[in-house]
């Protein structure tokens, strides 16, 4: 399909009611139609990887169909450039969020980007960098423990931020990297109590992920035994 058919299809599915639901959620609506995400892989299925048609979508400016672009782009084509300009004109948090995780975190730029958009002042650029931190942490099957303990003298850098969507980022990124071995566990564990005695926006940040960090479940599923317990 070209550009244009793939838009036409979008607005055949769209659902203008569904908006308001999404502007409650923080979804930025202007250039939405009301598809789901859902719907959006369902017509990313029957595409083949295109960078080219990325491209197209990404330009028409539709919020679902930069969610699309990210579906149907090919992760080995996406360079630097791409990462910022595209970063640069992110307006929602699910389409950051949606764009690092579906495309991002499979691109070569990936780690450099993680570390150095925390640092960052736009909302969500910074945003991004975590989010491309937790997307690593759960797709990155090679990198050894050293390559994700580096990210978190950044990541604690950037987490003192009071833009909820960049601490809820912050943490969610320590959260994943502490969940994937019990050695990444005690360091992010540690990051955590630091940030949890820091100020305001790094004492969220830490006292959310100790919460989740010290669960059973998570203990469980590491098979951590009570050495390792927040406040130890």
């Amino acid at each position: 399909m070209t550009a244009d058919e793939v838009l036409a299809r979008l607005r055949g599915l769209a659902v203008p009611s569904r908006l308001p639901g999404m502007a409650r959620y923080g979804i930025a609506t202007d250039h939405a139609y009301g598809v789901t995400v859902g719907e959006l892989r369902t017509v990313a299925k029957e595409l083949d990887r295109d960078h080219g048609l990325a491209a197209e979508l990404w330009a028409s400016g539709v919020h679902e169909a930069r969610i699309l672009a990210s579906l149907v782009d090919d992760p080995a084509l996406v360079d630097d450039e791409q990462f910022e300009r595209w970063a640069l004109e992110f307006d929602s948090w699910d389409l950051c969020d949606q764009v690092c995780q579906n495309l991002l975190r499979y691109a070569a730029p990936a780690w450099a980007k993680a570390a150095q958009w925390t640092t960052r002042p736009e909302l969500f650029v910074r945003r991004a960098g975590f989010s491309l931190m937790a997307g690593l942490a759960v797709a990155d099957k090679r990198s050894d423990d050293a390559r994700f303990a580096a990210l978190l003298d950044p990541l604690a850098a950037g987490a003192d931020d009071d833009r909820p969507l960049v601490r809820k980022g912050a943490s969610w990124a320590l959260r994943a990297i502490g969940k994937r071995s019990p050695g990444l566990y005690r360091l992010a564990l540690d990051t955590a109590e630091q940030l949890r005695a820091g100020s305001t926006g790094a004492g969220w940040v830490g006292s959310d992920a100790v919460r989740e960090l010290g669960s059973p479940a998570v203990r469980k599923r590491l098979r951590l035994t009570g050495d390792s317990s927040p406040g130890r």
